[in-house]
């Protein structure tokens, strides 16, 4: 069941969905909300014992607008028996020699999937950065360039267009080997092109420290009341002219913030959730500690916990 607003009874109320009859009604006064509805679902039941033979998709996948023909091509099935096999055979050689232009797009997008799934990116971000792969390539300029590290570099990119920016110590993680400095000039390579190709400079948008402060909180398990003061603090944070990469003062605040409650954080381990090198959390908290009690919410830590914390 879910909820949803009822005409008749003037306020939000429990909807029961009627899957035979695709009627949604209302579960207070029995109006039928919506009829008809379309079950998008699949129609069949897939067990884990079944053969994988016995695939019930009827359909292929959808189509890709990147892709000369749009994804829409015929992949030709080995069927069972010999002469089956003979056909299959003679049929998927001829498929193997004709010429896919896209085949190096299709091995492209994979390993941006893949990179998406292993950091938890929605779609949106996939997408995008499938694009900006797509705007280089069409360029002809990046052959003998690394191939994961231009990949890698798409997605920042798309991840930072999207305000769902991610730390190029993340996307190193997931980039096949590709390292910092080799995303970093590819970034830069990237956005030149890109430059070029429309004549105006490329918006990355702007990271904020708040961007990255519920990750990694989450990452050290503090609990709602400090993930809040965590974001009320950085978020004050930048009314003041402090010189810090927006990572570093992220860290440093949740620095400060653990170390005002009773759940307290190590410097390692906050180091190993933000990505943030030790001396440098050290050097953002030394920035942080003459507005602290200015950043900190009055309502999270009083002035005497506040004088307790150690001098930089």
């Amino acid at each position: 069941m879910s909820d949803a607003y009822c005409s008749d009874c003037k306020r939000q109320t429990e909807v029961v969905f009627d899957h035979s009859a695709g009627d949604m009604v209302c579960s207070e006064c029995g109006l039928v909300l919506e009829s008809h509805s379309i079950d998008e679902t699949s129609e069949w039941r897939t067990f884990a014992n079944e053969s994988g033979d016995n695939d019930p998709v009827r359909v292929g996948g959808p189509s890709n607008p990147l892709l000369t023909d749009g994804g829409l091509t015929t992949v030709i099935a080995k069927p069972n028996g010999a002469s089956g096999e003979f056909l299959s055979s003679s049929l998927g050689r001829w498929q193997n020699r004709g010429s896919n232009p896209d085949r190096g797009l299709i091995l492209a997008f994979k390993t941006i999937a893949t990179m998406s799934d292993r950091l938890g990116l929605v779609a949106t971000i996939k997408d995008r950065a499938n694009e900006i792969y797509k705007k280089v390539e069409d360029q002809k300029s990046s052959r003998g360039r690394n191939q994961d590290a231009l990949l890698a570099a798409c997605l920042y990119i798309a991840c930072r267009q999207e305000d769902k920016p991610r730390t190029v110590k993340e996307i190193c993680s997931v980039a096949n080997g590709a390292t910092k400095k080799e995303i970093g000039r590819a970034k830069e390579y990237i956005v030149k092109q890109l430059g070029l190709e429309t004549g105006q400079s490329v918006e990355m948008g702007t990271i904020h420290a708040g961007d990255f402060m519920r990750r990694f909180c989450s990452n050290l398990g503090m609990n709602n009341q400090a993930v809040k003061a965590a974001q009320e603090a950085v978020q004050k944070s930048e009314e003041f002219d402090i010189r810090r990469s927006p990572i570093s003062i992220a860290a440093a605040v949740i620095y400060i913030i653990t170390q005002l409650s009773d759940d307290k954080k190590l410097l390692r381990d906050i180091s190993l959730a933000t990505g943030v090198a030790e001396g440098t959390i050290r050097n953002s908290y030394k920035d942080l500690y003459p507005h602290v009690s200015k950043i900190i919410p009055s309502w999270y830590a009083k002035e005497e916990d506040l004088k307790n914390l150690c001098s930089p």
